[in-house]
This record gives structure tokens, C-alpha cells and sequence, in this order.
């Protein structure tokens, strides 16, 4: 199935992944049309070409009358702050607006969906991690949430003539990344050359996808994968290390800083210390990643300097 020409509903689509994957569907020559309440997005990050719609898609009729043009959408929209402080309305956010979707959808006809879920799903699971890998037992709110997203989504899939692409993300980065590990080292850096503190104790190790790279391989899994319900993980075979992280920014910056640690194996309350995700499943559907994590992570510090400084 090719997305040129397709009309796509993009949501979250303000947000990080979100207004690349837009600019990306608008060059394929889809129609897109933008849903975003804008807590997390950026409205100048919607491109040029995009209709929008400003919407609280845990408002059961925010999309009502806004499906009946769609073949397909992209579902991005999401509250993810792993380490949140309110887990439980986190958990309630996330699932209402994937079920007030699927009530659209159906109302619509709209048949196909692409989900965004997360390599959070598989909690501290062994490595490389497959897809089949069970029990799946997420240590995150936002993890127990994606996986309910994908039992919602399944039900439907295989009762109700609905097709899912589902995506198991590895830590995806680029130029728009906020709140991550990328951008927070370089702001510090920026604000005080001399002196880095690190969450955790740096030896938190994982696998990280630049958006390019994510973007080829969620379109690769749209238009080649054909089940009722198609998930896939998304990463590269490699990891990359915290305190690699640091090396990578500090050498960009052509800074030295003396490292402080906060302690601990996590840098936060629900954090895996540890994530690879197998992609042999990914590759034997004809895609693999251009760039290792390292690369990455370099390509996307020095995406971001640019943006930052």
C-alpha cells in the first residue's frame, strides 16, 4: 500500500515525532490534516500544506465530523512523561484517547490505524527483545498504558475489520527532541561548561533511532505489512550508554565537564536501565536502520546545538 495520495489524520501531530512524520507524508503527497491540543506541541511546527485542528482528544466528540474525508491515521497523541507524578490520570488520558479514536473510526469507516507505542511496554525484559516476548509487565504507568492501547486496538483488529500498525519505538531522537537526555545535556552545557549532573549513575544503556530513520521504517511497515494487526519493533541492533551520551555532547561543544551523578541504576521512578530491541522481524520485512545508535546520537546532538544555542 503506498501513502501517496492517501488523506491521513495525523495525531499529536504539533508534537516531535509528529510534525516530522506530517512533513514527511506531505512530501509522499498524502493529505494530511493535524490533531493537537498543543499541551506538548508546537503549532509553528505544523508545516505548511496541513490543515489543523485544535482538540482534546480525551473529549469524546472532539473528532466528530473530522473522519469523514480519512483512509487512514496516524495515532501520536499521547501523555508521556514517564516519571509523572499522576500515573493513574496518565493511564486514564492515554487509553481514553485511543478508545474515543476507535469510536470515531468506526463511526467514520475509517478502517486503518498506525499507533505509536513503546519499547516501555516490554518492562526489564531480556535482550534483545522480540516481539513475542511474554509476559510483557511494564514498570511505567505510561508502559501499562501503551500496552492496554495495543489490547484495545488488537480486539478491534481481529473483531471488527480494522488493520493496526503497531510500533514498538526505541528512543527516537533529532532535531525537536525536548525533555530527553540528548537535549538536557546540552543545555546544561550550554548554562555551565564546567560541571554536568547525570541521572542515575550513567551506565543506563539503550538503543536510540534518529527520526530519519524511524520515519523510513514506520512507512516501510504501512505500506508492506498487511496482517490485521501488525506490531513491529523499531530500533537498531546497538545501544549507547548515558555517560556515551555525555562523551558525544561534550565533544560537539569542545567542553570538559566534571560529571556528578545523582546515583541509583535509574534515572527515574519507572526507568529500564536496559533496552534493545530485536529487530529481526523489522529486517526480514526488508528495512534496517541507516545509522547506529552513536551515529545517532551524534547526527542528532549536532542537529540540536543548532537549535539550542
Amino acid at each position: 500500500m503506498s501513502l501517496s495520495s492517501r488523506r491521513v489524520l495525523v495525531t499529536g501531530g504539533a508534537g516531535f515525532i509528529g510534525s516530522h512524520l506530517t512533513e514527511r507524508l506531505l512530501a509522499d503527497g498524502a493529505a494530511v490534516t493535524v490533531v493537537d491540543d498543543l499541551s506538548n506541541g508546537d503549532r509553528d511546527r505544523i508545516p505548511d500544506g496541513a490543515d489543523f485542528l485544535e482538540a482534546d482528544l480525551t473529549d469524546p466528540d472532539a473528532l466528530e465530523g473530522h473522519l469523514e474525508d480519512i483512509d487512514l491515521v496516524f495515532h501520536l497523541a499521547a501523555s508521556k512523561h514517564v516519571d509523572t507524578d499522576r500515573p493513574h490520570g496518565q493511564f486514564d488520558d492515554n487509553t481514553r484517547m485511543t478508545r474515543n479514536i476507535l469510536e470515531a473510526m468506526a463511526d467514520a469507516g475509517v478502517t486503518e490505524i498506525a499507533y505509536t507505542s513503546s519499547s516501555t511496554v516490554y518492562g526489564e525484559a531480556p535482550r534483545p527483545t522480540p516481539e513475542d516476548f511474554a509476559p510483557l509487565e511494564p514498570i511505567s504507568a505510561y508502559g501499562a498504558s501503551k500496552l492496554a492501547d495495543e489490547g484495545l486496538l488488537s480486539a478491534r483488529a481481529h473483531s471488527h475489520d480494522l488493520t493496526v500498525w503497531n510500533f514498538r519505538f526505541a528512543n527516537v531522537v533529532g532535531p525537536r527532541l525536548r525533555g530527553a537526555v540528548i537535549p538536557d545535556f546540552i543545555e546544561k552545557l550550554l548554562d555551565d561548561p564546567e560541571r554536568l549532573t547525570i541521572l542515575g549513575n550513567g551506565r543506563q544503556e539503550k538503543s536510540y533511532l534518529h527520526i530519519e530513520d524511524c520515519l523510513d521504517a514506520m512507512c516501510h511497515v504501512v505500506e508492506h505489512a498487511d496482517d490485521a494487526m501488525n506490531t513491529y519493533n523499531l530500533g537498531t541492533r546497538t545501544t549507547t550508554s548515558v555517560d556515551r551520551i555525555a562523551t558525544i555532547v561534550a565533544d560537539e561543544l569542545g567542553v570538559d565537564p566534571e560529571r556528578e551523578y545523582t546515583g541509583g541504576e535509574r534515572g527515574w521512578t519507572g526507568d529500564v536501565p536496559k533496552m534493545r530491541l530485536s529487530i529481526e522481524k523489522l529486517a526480514a520485512l526488508g528495512w534496517e536502520p541507516r545509522r547506529s545508535s552513536d551515529e545517532a546520537v551524534r547526527q542528532s546532538t549536532r542537529e540540536l546545538i543548532n537549535e539550542l544555542r
